[in-house]
């Protein structure tokens, strides 16, 4: 499996490329953003067990039409070891996004659709411009039926098959622009 994505990416550094419903969409790359997707990927490494890892930015085809690269997914080890420029959807327990300006859209409403229709079992939105985490379960045809809002200062506790994972959200970064 290759994906497609990498050639638009090379061509436009400092952006992020997603196959989205037939259109390729390039999303700059903030460092808030950044720094959100390094903290929450060194908790979830030391919350995984031995045999999960944590992958960034690698595509997961769904379709022809539709190419997406969570900021973070949680698959097993093995699959992770075997270093591919992309990974079927299926092998994903966990995809987390981490919300920027223009992404705002795709994370929370074309992206739960997407993972839930494709039987993702949790989703994570980190939203460092309205200081929170929403989390998501229980897939359906029409996205997630569970959600939860945890503002950044708490705890996020996701319940899935491999363990529950606790994730502070004190240390994240939040937008200098968000109100407190």
């Amino acid at each position: 499996m290759r994906s497609r994505l990498a050639l638009f990416e090379d061509a436009f550094p400092g952006r992020h490329a997603e196959l989205m419903e037939g259109r390729v969409v390039l999303f700059p790359v903030r460092p808030t953003c950044g720094e959100t997707a390094h903290r929450v990927w060194k908790m979830l490494a030391a919350a995984l067990p031995r045999e999960w890892s944590v992958i960034s930015g690698v595509p997961l085809p769904f379709d022809e039409r539709t190419e997406f690269c969570p900021d973070l997914a949680v698959l097993p080890a093995a699959e992770a070891d075997k270093n591919l420029s992309a990974y079927p959807p299926d092998l994903i327990e966990l995809a987390v996004e981490v919300v920027s300006p223009s992404s705002v859209r795709n994370d929370y409403e074309v992206k739960d659709r997407a993972y839930a229709r494709r039987g993702i079992p949790h989703y994570l939105i980190f939203d460092p411009y309205k200081a929170q985490c929403t989390t998501l379960w229980n897939p359906g045809p029409d996205g997630y039926r569970g959600r939860d809002v945890i503002p950044y200062g708490e705890t996020v506790v996701v319940e899935t098959g491999i363990g529950k994972l606790s994730l502070d959200t004190a240390p994240l970064p939040v937008d200098p622009g968000t109100a407190a």
